[in-house]
């Protein structure tokens, strides 16, 4: 009996893009940590996907990946059809799947521009969509926590596709927290605003202690700080339609 208890109190939460190990691949580690089962999601990062899962079994969490392109809704509702088949149900989505190409404003082409909206914006969208009217069907209801970007406030040359397709993801946050609510007052949606954390490998060592010394607290964030920002929109059952930079005082320095 015991064991058919601690089966039913397991939640499962999605990750996009968790394949690498970048922020989502972090915020699975923590989160198989604290007894979920995850769905991992990659597009093209197969292998690092696998590897992804091997470690999230070690540590006692069922895990699998799924693939799907994010900027194809159809692909979306492929791979929700399939986590709802493998899992049942659908308790946190965390959407970290983007992609941040530089181009000089002079340099764009409408294709920069519209796929940096299908993979941030529209690939966004359409997996919370899918995961809150699961989400909806569930007394338990269920959480979505995106993965905005501090500069969306203050932004910085030559990133004019990626600030443009990001900027959406507020507004949408709290569009999405007032629809889902509405459908059923147990799903929760926030947003995490990380700052300067795992900067870019291209970027110069003057660029990235420029960055540093533009926070108040004058160093580097890690993805653990947004893993645990997920962590405190999981466990906090009053906050919803908030937006929480995780940027060492970035915004307002």
């Amino acid at each position: 009996m015991k064991t058919s208890s601690a089966k039913v109190s397991r939640r499962v939460a999605l990750i996009t893009g968790a394949g690498k190990k970048r922020v989502g691949y972090h915020i699975a580690q923590t989160l198989a940590d604290r007894g979920f089962d995850l769905a991992i999601h990659y597009n093209r990062s197969r292998e690092e996907a696998r590897q992804t899962v091997a470690s999230l079994i070690e540590k006692g969490a069922r895990a699998v990946a799924f693939q799907a392109d994010v900027s194809k809704p159809a692909s979306i509702d492929r791979m929700f059809a399939r986590i709802k088949e493998q899992f049942g149900r659908l308790d946190l989505l965390v959407t970290s799947a983007s992609i941040w190409d530089p181009k000089r404003l002079e340099e764009m082409t409408p294709d920069d521009v519209r796929r940096h909206f299908e993979v941030n914006a529209m690939g966004t969208f359409w997996c919370c969509r899918a995961a809150g009217l699961m989400m909806a069907e569930q007394p338990e209801g269920g959480v979505i926590v995106t993965i905005g970007d501090w500069a969306v406030e203050r932004p910085y040359l030559n990133y004019p596709a990626y600030f443009v397709s990001k900027g959406c993801i507020p507004a949408m946050t709290r569009m999405l927290a007032v629809e889902l609510a509405h459908r059923n007052p147990a799903i929760r949606v926030n947003c995490v605003h990380p700052g300067p954390v795992m900067l870019p490998a291209t970027l110069s060592k003057h660029e990235k202690l420029e960055a540093i010394q533009a926070t108040l607290l004058k160093k580097e964030g890690s993805p653990q700080h947004v893993a645990k920002a997920v962590e405190f929109f999981w466990d906090n059952d009053f906050i919803t339609g908030a937006c929480l930079p995780v940027d060492g005082g970035r915004t307002i320095a």
